[in-house]
């Protein structure tokens, strides 16, 4: 195998045995939200710390089928590849800003009394509510795209629908915690593309 065979495989399995954990964490959190502030923040974050490592471990097992055929090496994919990596890494510089660690593990919204942490309005937060998820999404088809493999674009795919059904989840979550305030940033800030305005 060349060696950017290689890089391109590395791209394939990165994708399809780290990006299904990572959405299965935000599938478990936000439907079930008052469950685990029962249960606590700390011993929910520990299980879905377990939980993500277990499917990250089990998907290392079976990555060579998850990743698929190899569709070549085409220069303008990786082109397109590395212009939506370095556009995911900029819009996750900008998001951390505001997005720290503490939030986006989801510490806040995992206390007790449901009103835990700030809405963000700040920053990439004052152009699209869901930086964060635009960013994920930019980031798998940059490494689908590098990777070009039939399993990464079929896992990146799949991805989209998925985010977007997170997001729905967490805008209700949102809501809730947030009330008057949420309703009138939703209707102030778009989801995902930012309205072009005239200077």
């Amino acid at each position: 195998m060349h060696t950017f065979d290689t890089i391109r495989y590395f791209a394939g399995v990165l994708l399809v045995v780290t990006l299904p954990p990572a959405v299965v964490w935000w599938f478990i959190i936000h439907p079930f939200v008052g469950f685990w502030r029962r249960v606590g923040a700390r011993r929910a974050l520990w299980a879905n710390i377990v939980i993500m490592a277990l499917g990250i471990v089990g998907l290392w097992f079976v990555r060579n089928p998850l990743v698929g055929g190899d569709l070549g090496t085409h220069w303008s994919l990786v082109i397109l590849g590395v212009l939506l990596l370095t556009a995911a890494i900029y819009i996750g510089r900008r998001r951390r800003k505001q997005l720290t660690m503490r939030i986006l593990s989801g510490l806040p919204e995992l206390q007790e009394d449901g009103r835990g942490g700030a809405l963000l309005t700040e920053g990439l937060y004052a152009h699209v509510r869901h930086p964060r998820y635009v960013e994920v999404a930019l980031g798998a088809l940059g490494y689908a795209a590098l990777a070009n493999h039939l399993g990464a674009w079929i896992m990146t795919v799949l991805l989209i629908p998925a985010l977007h059904l997170i997001v729905l989840f967490e805008e209700i979550e949102l809501a809730r915690r947030f009330g008057a305030e949420y309703d009138a940033y939703r209707k102030r800030v778009p989801r995902y593309v930012p309205r072009w305005r005239k200077s």
